[in-house]
């Protein structure tokens, strides 16, 4: 009797006119209130949960830390000189002075070539996003990995990490900017493979240094994608609603 009562609920919902009605603009792909808004508040909400599931680990108890001292020792194992300098190399290239110079390059070349838009959201997503990071480890007070011999030694916060975090939204910003001017769904998969790929490649960096736990780097991409999404959303959406005024 309850099942049936659900039944007739959920398709009184459907056959609703207004709802109906309501559910098609969310769906639809050439409105700028429709699908982009959808997907950008479902991808910002689920980063934002997987945030928030991360940092709940970590305040109460890390239950990544038995695997992130397995990945430890698997690095260490690894360990080679020319290993070392390209992780050394990978992970300068994405600090704070790296990640400026690579921002610098891309602002000149977008505003070079006007693409305002993009240049508007690579502004917005990174520089923003990294001062965020960076109160949000003064929030949560993590201390670095306590290792016999790390490479780095950090005596700033750990939890979420800045690098993964900066990089996950510029190479972010960058992957939607190649995918938005290709129409090939290969190289589209490709452009998100390479960015996906070469945060990662960061995020081991920083647990190859000893600079972070495996749940910071976790936390970090998170966090990154949360604020691309709430970024490139809000933008998007801005752009739709002055381009349907000027077409009133």
């Amino acid at each position: 009797m309850q099942s049936s009562g659900i039944v007739r609920f959920m398709q009184g919902l459907i056959s609703c006119p207004r709802l109906a009605s309501f559910l098609r603009e969310r769906l639809d792909s050439k409105y700028y209130l429709g699908l982009p808004l959808t997907a950008g508040i479902l991808t910002m909400a689920a980063a934002m949960v997987v945030f928030m599931l991360l940092a709940r680990q970590t305040v109460d108890g890390d239950a990544f830390a038995a695997t992130s001292m397995h990945i430890f020792e698997w690095l260490s194992d690894l360990k080679t000189p020319l290993l070392t300098d390209a992780m050394f190399n990978m992970s300068a290239m994405h600090g704070t002075k790296g990640m400026t110079v690579l921002v610098f390059i891309v602002v000149v070349v977008m505003a070079w070539k006007r693409y305002w838009i993009w240049l508007a959201i690579l502004l917005m997503a990174v520089p923003p996003g990294a001062a965020i990071n960076a109160m949000i480890k003064q929030v949560f007070e993590r201390s670095r990995p306590q290792l016999d011999s790390p490479y780095l030694v950090l005596h700033d916060y750990s939890f979420p990490s800045g690098h993964t975090c900066s990089s996950t939204l510029f190479y972010g910003v960058l992957a939607a900017f190649l995918i938005a001017h290709t129409r090939s769904w290969r190289l589209r998969g490709l452009v998100c493979m390479s960015a996906f790929a070469i945060v990662a490649v960061i995020a081991l960096s920083r647990i190859y240094l000893g600079a972070h736990f495996l749940s910071d780097v976790l936390a970090g991409f998170a966090e990154g994608i949360a604020w691309l999404a709430f970024c490139m959303t809000l933008i998007h959406t801005l752009v739709g609603y002055w381009q349907e005024r000027k077409t009133r």
